[in-house]
């Protein structure tokens, strides 16, 4: 026969209630309690097909990483990151797989779904130099910075067919040679790019046999110039004092041609930052967030960052990426 309710409740010793109340409190309190965001790392590949500076087709699978925080809504908005250049093969070829994680966890709790592509000629891509730009005394940057360009776009367009993205919504973002080859996506004016963030953009600096003294960089100079013609999005320009590769004076002369010449932007420039500013975008985000973040939420682009202790921790261990892949090296030959 089961006892009356009052009767079995009384059959717990009284000092056990506290104990068991205790319990069930917690109990409840988990159930409450938001679920961690995860920072969900994958990776997919995507043929494309670039000129280089001397005519030839070069076509090859590019590997992109993505990065998504599972805590946000979708559909989702883009941000590509576009990688910088080491100044040897040895080096380029050695990038491994381009991730920039901690950037790209800070960029996914935004909102984004964060694609960064290893492009031709680098890491975990392979294949011949595209951007090879030329000696010193006779550089022509632009064809290098439009296979990078070309190669970005094709990432957008591939991205922007996804159920889970908004396709009208998209960020460039670029680090040395990845910055220059952004503004010269932003000037192709692909569908669904918003704004670009260019970082230390350049190209030509070699900061051990000539600092701050980039190679021709009045053809630099005309090439920012020739992109201000047709871009007509929201650009930013962040760069430091103490910037060895491209020095103080230069990026600035840079960003007022690519102005003069029709272009939209902003131009930060940062007090000295370490030993070489050059590398503000990987070693100092705490001085370029607070900048970045206003810029993408006066157009629209982000939704407001998570507290810090909340940030996505990464779902599993990257696989197949080297350690130098965080941060490439950027001789931006």
């Amino acid at each position: 026969m089961r006892l009356p309710r009052a009767a079995a409740a009384a059959r717990w010793p009284a000092r056990a209630v506290p104990q068991v109340l205790a319990v069930l409190a917690a109990l409840a309190a988990l159930a409450a309690a938001p679920v961690a965001a995860a920072l969900v790392e994958s990776q997919f590949t995507l043929t494309v097909n670039v000129r280089d500076a001397y005519g030839k087709q070069v076509e090859r699978p590019v590997v992109v990483t993505t990065f998504v925080d599972d805590s946000t809504p979708a559909p989702r908005p883009v941000l590509l990151i576009n990688h910088g250049r080491a100044g040897s093969a040895a080096a380029r070829g050695s990038l491994g797989r381009s991730r920039y994680a901690d950037n790209a966890r800070w960029f996914a709790s935004l909102g984004f779904i964060v694609a960064v592509p290893t492009r031709i000629g680098y890491g975990a891509t392979g294949g011949e130099d595209v951007e090879d730009s030329g000696p010193c005394a006779s550089k022509a940057y632009g064809p290098g910075f439009s296979a990078a360009a070309m190669q970005m776009r094709a990432v957008l367009e591939r991205l922007r067919t996804l159920p889970d993205v908004a396709p009208d919504r998209a960020v460039a973002v670029g680090q040395s040679y990845g910055g220059a080859s952004s503004i010269a996506l932003a000037a192709l004016m692909p569908p669904g790019l918003q704004a670009v963030i260019n970082f230390a953009g350049g190209s030509g600096g070699d900061p051990q046999g000539s600092p701050r003294q980039p190679c021709q960089p009045n053809r630099i100079e005309r090439t920012f110039a020739g992109y201000g013609r047709t871009a007509r999005i929201p650009t930013l320009w962040l760069y430091t004092e103490n910037d060895l590769y491209f020095g103080a004076k230069y990026p600035r002369q840079w960003f007022e041609a690519f102005r003069e010449a029709g272009g939209e932007g902003e131009f930060h420039q940062f007090p000295p930052h370490g030993a070489d500013g050059h590398t503000l975008f990987t070693s100092h985000p705490a001085t370029w967030q607070p900048v970045v973040q206003d810029f993408l939420r006066r157009h629209g682009l982000a939704r407001p960052l998570a507290p810090a202790a909340a940030l996505p921790a990464a779902s599993s261990p990257a696989p197949a990426a080297s350690a130098a892949a965080a941060a490439p090296p950027e001789a931006s030959k």
